[in-house]
């Protein structure tokens, strides 16, 4: 019998997309006797076998693959956390692209990477605050539906919410333990275009969690031999894979419950079964960067490795948060061996990633003939591009009206949430600074994590009461995007919106026991942030590395006091570590409150794999943040923003030291206590909106 029960688009018959499922899902007499049956009625099953055509060889077409990847419910062109249009996000403008794009190719096919139902105050109300109804789709889903999106993959984020809220969302019956049995599942409103996933499984049928692979029949305008305008089909097979480290970032919610497999095994078994249904063109859809390091089943960015799949036409991947091809990028990812950043090919494969946010998208054109059997890439003539919604003069294309229009009333509903207030600061809590010591947007959120993990401690479990509760974390704003992406929250009333603007991500809280020597290991992990400085060189030299801003774990307690030294290589910066004014004993045994990402394996912190855990909770380090201002009332510099646990070892250097923030900021760095900080160029040239700034280290 079948795992669950088949999608029907009819009473009593089966989806299209159930019969382009895998033979691993379903026996291969269910699915065809089943397609069979359907095929009477429906025309054929989306994923047939048949291939030819009543037109003559030698017909040409051209059919350009549109990517949308990272939009993280980016739907407006609009900053929940700051309540102001900010034009270089949302889909609304990227929408104006896809447009675009289909007025100038004659046939496109429209496909989204992942990571697409949260990362924004809009995604967290519709999870969280006020669930959407199963009757109903998600903001995000609605307007793709609406653009004529075609498939999806699924990303990592898409599981931040929990199997429950994304089998729901995605209108799929999830079989796995903690859901009731596929049969006596609703089905619930979703994307009107199938999503695919070939890597993550069901522990308990050990079938994909999605369907793995689809064959979209797409109808498209092509010209014959004699130069007149013909319709054909080109089988476009989609197959879909997201990070195997999914299972160490939401461990709460997927341990016991699926699994992975790799990405590259996933690949060798499916393609060719997607070869032998039909597929014309092969694409690839891999939430996941380049990295060409020995493969392994479990490596978080395996794109690189299945490009060297057999069978493999074109890569979408995303993940990274970057823009493939960029002539010009540093990114090491786009600067490894068989990576052309100019052509936009990995191995010879036309591959894009269209950054983030709905701030590009992406297009690979392909020319086509048909052979009489198949339709064949002409591969000289295909073309990879990322198009950015920033005009060359800096300013943005037109939103398409639509979009706003479509989501009204949940993008108001978002707003009235986050503006409601909880309390009051006498003093502007920012990250402009975090990355040369001010705590003043960190601070609080280390304060309210250690509250609530002492209090469980003590009420629940008494064996490590005598332990001492510090708690780390990070500058999540850290100015990637730009001037605009750092956290900003103004003197006076606090509102919720000002607390998800201090911690960015629906994370949990974790408590994890560790030891003195964990974390000095810990602390090296995440002073890697910082570029190794040669005094004697007297040329300027960058202090901040690309080492993420969200993973510059930090300290902020009068307990605890260390120095970083910047001279130093990797691996030992950790200088002077103490606690309560005496260095640390190594053996010494302490409880760290964090969040889910990183005591479960994120960010690659040595110990921190999930089993040093004592307290997963099932509160979100938000709303413990939003719980202990409700509590304190009133935030001050001097309570909440002014312990810094951390310096720089002094140093004089030959010439500056530099670094990136906002413009015209220096006054906040000087309200925080920092010394030896000059604002150099208010424009650093970066085309970013962000200034140019010298610390000196020896002050």
């Amino acid at each position: 019998m079948p795992s669950q029960p088949a999608p029907a688009i009819l009473p009593g018959f089966p989806s299209p997309a159930w019969c382009s499922m895998s033979s691993t899902t379903y026996s291969r007499l269910e699915v065809a006797a089943g397609c069979l049956l359907a095929s009477l009625v429906l025309h054929g099953c989306g994923s047939s076998n048949n291939n030819s055509q009543n037109i003559p060889t030698g017909t040409k077409a051209t059919l350009a693959l549109l990517e949308t990847t990272d939009l993280h419910t980016n739907v407006v062109s609009y900053d929940y956390f700051k309540l102001a249009e900010d034009k270089s996000l949302g889909f609304e403008r990227t929408a104006t692209l896809i447009n675009q794009a289909r007025q100038e190719f004659p046939n496109t096919l429209l496909l989204d990477n992942g990571d697409t139902i949260q990362g924004t105050a809009l995604s967290d109300y519709q999870a969280i605050v006020n669930p959407v109804s199963c009757s109903q789709p998600l903001a995000m889903y609605k307007v793709m539906n609406a653009a004529g999106f075609e498939g999806g993959g699924i990303g990592n984020h898409e599981f931040n919410y929990g199997l429950p809220f994304l089998s729901q969302v995605t209108g799929n019956r999830f079989n796995v333990d903690g859901l009731a049995d596929p049969a006596a599942q609703p089905t619930c409103k979703g994307p009107s275009f199938p999503q695919v996933l070939a890597n993550v499984n069901s522990v308990k049928t050990s079938a994909p969690l999605f369907q793995p692979y689809t064959i979209i029949n797409k109808t498209v305008t092509a010209t014959g031999p004699d130069g007149k305008p013909v319709t054909g089909t080109v089988k476009v097979g989609i197959i879909g894979f997201t990070p195997p480290t999914i299972m160490s970032w939401d461990k709460r919610w997927l341990d016991g419950k699926v699994y992975t497999v790799g990405v590259k095994e996933a690949a060798e078994k499916y393609i060719p079964e997607m070869r032998a249904k039909g597929a014309d063109l092969v694409v690839v859809i891999s939430h996941g960067g380049l990295d060409d390091s020995v493969y392994s089943p479990t490596m978080e960015n395996g794109s690189y490795h299945l490009s060297r799949v057999a069978g493999v036409d074109a890569m979408l991947i995303g993940h990274s948060h970057q823009i493939f091809p960029n002539a010009t990028s540093t990114v090491a990812q786009f600067n490894l061996p068989g990576v052309d950043k100019v052509a936009g090919t990995v191995n010879g494969v036309p591959t894009v990633m269209a950054n983030y946010w709905g701030k590009h998208l992406g297009v690979i054109k392909f020319d086509l003939t048909y052979d009489g059997k198949t339709w064949t890439i002409d591969k000289t003539k295909t073309v990879v591009q990322a198009r950015s919604t920033q005009n060359a003069d800096k300013s943005y294309v037109a939103v398409d009206p639509t979009v706003a229009a479509a989501i009204a009333t949940e993008h108001q509903a978002t707003i009235d949430y986050v503006k409601t207030p909880i309390g009051s600061t006498d003093f502007e809590m920012s990250s402009y600074f975090a990355d040369v010591g001010d705590p003043g947007a960190i601070e609080l959120v280390n304060q309210a994590q250690a509250d609530y993990v002492a209090k469980y401690v003590a009420a629940n479990l008494p064996q490590y009461a005598t332990l001492p509760v510090l708690s780390v974390s990070a500058p999540f704003k850290s100015g990637f995007a730009g001037g605009t992406d750092y956290t900003d929250v103004q003197q006076g009333n606090l509102a919720i919106n000002n607390a998800a603007d201090l911690y960015l991500y629906p994370n949990t809280i974790y408590a994890v026991k560790v030891t003195g020597a964990d974390i000095r290991n810990w602390l090296e992990t995440a002073a890697k942030r910082f570029n190794q400085i040669d005094p004697s060189k007297a040329t300027q030299q960058e202090l901040v590395s690309s080492f993420p801003g969200y993973n510059f774990d930090m300290f902020t307690s009068p307990d605890i006091r260390y120095e970083i030294d910047v001279t130093k290589p990797e691996g030992s910066r950790i200088v002077n570590l103490k606690y309560k004014g005496v260095a640390i004993d190594p053996a010494k045994e302490f409880i760290v409150a964090t969040n889910n990402y990183r005591a479960s394996g994120g960010g690659s912190f040595p110990g921190l794999d999930g089993s040093k855990t004592i307290y997963a909770s099932p509160d979100a380090n938000r709303d413990v943040l939003i719980q202990y201002i409700k509590t304190a009332k009133t935030v001050s510099r001097a309570a909440n923003g002014s312990d810094r646990s951390w310096r720089f070892t002094p140093v004089t250097t030959a010439g500056q030291v530099v670094f990136h923030s906002a413009p015209g900021k220096l006054a906040l760095a000087q309200a925080a206590g920092l010394a030896g900080i000059t604002q150099l160029q208010a424009d650093d040239g970066s085309g970013k909106s962000l200034a140019l700034y010298a610390i000196d280290l020896s002050k």
